[in-house]
């Protein structure tokens, strides 16, 4: 079992920042990859940043340049820096561990909302 906590949501005005993060216990030395998704309602949770044990990271166009997933060696803390955000970026962000025997664990979600 894996225990994900998000915090560090918020409001944010278009082209601000905000520093997600995620707290991690449990059982970690099964962990293969770590992620940050992102929900609004009525649309499928989409991946915004991704991150291998071997350190490859992957974007979607939409927030390639702008979000910055990383890590600490541990894998207890998962961050995602966001630059630049637009109110596209508006939505429910999740914490998202997945192991070797292909579990996935789901943090409760930060709300994050970009607006004027």
């Amino acid at each position: 079992q894996v225990q994900l906590v998000e915090a560090g949501g918020g409001l944010v005005q278009p082209g601000g920042s905000l520093r997600l993060s995620c707290a991690a216990s449990g059982r970690l030395f099964q962990v293969y990859s770590m992620g940050w998704y992102r929900q609004v309602p009525g649309k499928q949770r989409e991946l915004v940043a991704r991150l291998s044990i071997g350190g490859s990271e992957e974007y979607p166009d939409s927030v390639k340049g702008r979000f910055t997933i990383s890590r600490d060696s541990a894998m207890t803390m998962l961050w995602l820096q966001m630059t630049s955000l637009k109110p596209d970026d508006t939505g429910v962000y999740y914490c998202n561990y997945v192991t070797y025997g292909a579990a996935q664990y789901w943090g409760q979600g930060t709300q994050v909302t970009v607006s004027s």
